[in-house]
């Protein structure tokens, strides 16, 4: 069984490289940003982090494919790394620090791919998440300076944290009334949105989070983190990993509940 732990490493330096790019250019008052076919905002720092990644990879790991949020895919073959350069670029764009680097590295296995690494890194908000497989899921400064994480143990709904992106990706899902309904449930809500409602189910501070629509990018290297953490990661409709183009993530405990809600078909 391969450990992943020189591909974790790579992981690291990858996500030291594009901080210190996208740092560089936050709140830049020239910072040159453009709208997508899909309406959504790209800024030149998250052409830059990624271009910087796929150079780094092509490198050290030619033989491993690459799919980006900015350049798509590039190459084939049963090792697969998926980079989002910046995961919350509508904050990056407006200086909120809420946003990330995600890089995974996902490998073939009975079925499709599964995410075996991943590294969630936000260095405005000066965090950092990890994991491995079957090594467990870490934050901190470094692989050296680093704390396990671990899931809540909350077990009724009535006791449980909620985090969401918007309400308006529910509605227009047409689960905007199971959705209202989960939020009268839980002892509390906040939409913290993107990659950080994930780190904070596996860090223990949250116990259930979900997204109605998400792609690849958005999703591998949560999913690694969250399910190292011993929680639970699938798409709404119960099929585990980042494949759905959508999310539920929870402590385990409460995940059956948080389905039934925002998916009653599951």
């Amino acid at each position: 069984m391969p450990d992943y732990l020189d591909d974790l490493r790579l992981a690291h330096v990858l996500a030291d490289a594009a901080d210190a790019a996208t740092m560089d250019r936050f709140k830049a008052l020239d910072l040159k940003v453009e709208t997508k076919p899909d309406m959504t905002p790209v800024s030149e720092a998250d052409k830059a982090a990624e271009e910087l990644i796929r150079g780094q990879l092509q490198r050290a790991r030619p033989r491993d494919a690459i799919l980006g949020e900015e350049y798509g895919i590039e190459g084939s073959g049963p090792r697969r790394w998926v980079i989002d350069p910046i995961d919350g670029t509508k904050n990056y764009v407006r200086g909120v620090p809420v946003w990330a680097t995600l890089i995974a590295l996902m490998d073939a296995c009975e079925g499709g791919y599964e995410p075996v690494v991943g590294v969630v890194s936000a260095p405005a908000l000066g965090r950092r998440w990890w994991a491995a497989k079957n090594h467990g899921a870490f934050t901190g400064r470094s692989l050296t300076s680093a704390s396990r994480m671990h899931v809540s143990r909350v077990g009724n709904l009535a006791d449980a944290s909620f985090a969401y992106s918007s309400l308006s990706g529910w509605e227009e899902k047409g689960s905007l009334g199971g959705f209202l309904d989960l939020t009268r449930q839980v002892w509390r809500t906040r939409a913290y949105g993107d990659f950080w409602p994930y780190m904070m189910v596996a860090e223990g501070s949250l116990d259930i989070c979900a997204e109605p629509e998400l792609s690849l990018w958005d999703m591998a290297a949560n999913a690694i983190v969250v399910t190292e953490a011993g929680g639970t990661f699938t798409g709404l409709d119960g099929r585990p990993g980042p494949h759905s183009g959508n999310a539920a993530a929870s402590n385990g405990l409460l995940h059956d509940e948080l389905l039934g809600y925002l998916n009653p078909r599951h």
